[in-house]
């Protein structure tokens, strides 16, 4: 019962308008505010700002840029938490997971399968196909990278985890009085927050096949597990792995990685196999793991009425 937790906090819908809004301001313009500056410090007049990934991160240099764009993520964490203990006096936790406590286990188990299975899968692609890169590495500037990606990263994640897969998805289940709506509206949501990447402008929009796929992926994994415990360990292993071990010119993250991809960006299989068999895949390991059931209730089924859940967690603890 993850998106009932939302039921332990006060969750009339105009919070939640008025809580997406704060939280919009604390992360694209609180949280944009030192970009910016850095930015504005390099150029003569405003007019001559660069707009894209490329310019910013070469105006600013990689890791400089990667600093200040991942602490829009720490404001816009900052301002969730915020908005979950001060507007819905929500306690954190019952944010995060269905039990009693945050199980680290399974996040930890989540980031090292995951970590270990995309860095392996990365390095046979570039063992297989050795012209599509060029080894990046340099001590000092992947030194820097490392501290910074280990430990903004994870913040970075964490917020999108809890502001879509938990805010949002207990919001609109609540309103919905579903599962499945809240779903597949985070899911899309997610998928529309990686239009303005650089990996559409050169794959084309083909590649948000992969990017709401995998807003479902982490969509079912929160709905299925009752809690973000296993999303927020592999999207931080997700994003770690790839500012750490290979970048590209055209993509989003461009650091200071091992390897640089220098092959012609095209939309093919490596889009769509982790979507369609990769995840399937993961899914069931996991499933495996932590004894899953019930699959359709758990993603399609009905919110129970805040009197119902109460009245069940209060038979829990014997105070009937």
């Amino acid at each position: 019962m993850y998106i009932e937790q939302g039921f332990k906090g006060r969750e009339e819908f105009w919070r939640y308008i008025i809580g997406v809004l704060i939280i919009f301001v604390g992360w694209q313009i609180l949280g944009m505010i030192p970009l910016m500056i850095g930015l504005a410090s390099k150029v003569d007049s405003l007019g001559n700002l660069p707009t894209d990934v490329a310019g910013m991160s070469s105006l600013l240099g990689s890791n400089m840029f990667l600093f200040l764009m991942l602490v829009s993520f720490v404001f816009g964490l900052v301002a969730t938490f915020f908005t979950t203990s001060v507007l819905h006096q929500q306690k954190i936790v019952a944010l995060t997971t269905s039990r009693a406590k945050i199980d680290w286990s399974r996040v930890f188990f989540s980031f090292g399968l995951w970590g270990i299975l995309s860095a392996g899968l990365m390095l046979i692609d570039v063992y297989l196909s050795p012209d599509d890169y060029v080894l990046n590495f340099k001590l000092k500037p992947f030194l820097i990278l490392a501290v910074i990606s280990i430990i903004l990263i994870p913040i970075q994640t964490s917020f999108e985890e809890y502001f879509l897969r938990g805010y949002l998805m207990q919001g609109i289940g609540i309103v919905a009085k579903n599962k499945w709506l809240p779903l597949v509206i985070t899911s899309v949501i997610f998928g529309l927050l990686h239009l303005a990447n650089p990996e559409v402008d050169k794959l084309g929009y083909g590649i948000m096949v992969f990017y709401i796929g995998t807003g479902f992926f982490l969509g079912i994994l929160t709905l299925m597990d009752e809690g973000l415990e296993l999303a927020l360990g592999f999207h931080a292993a997700n994003n770690l792995i790839t500012a750490l071990l290979v970048t590209a010119d055209w993509t989003a993250f461009q650091t200071d990685s091992i390897y640089r991809d220098i092959s012609n960006p095209e939309l093919g299989l490596d889009v769509f196999v982790p979507v369609f068999v990769i995840f399937p895949i993961l899914l069931y390991i996991f499933s495996k793991k932590y004894s899953w059931t019930n699959w359709k209730e758990k993603l399609s089924g009905k919110i129970v009425s805040k009197e119902a859940f109460l009245e069940e967690k209060m038979e829990k603890i014997g105070l009937e």
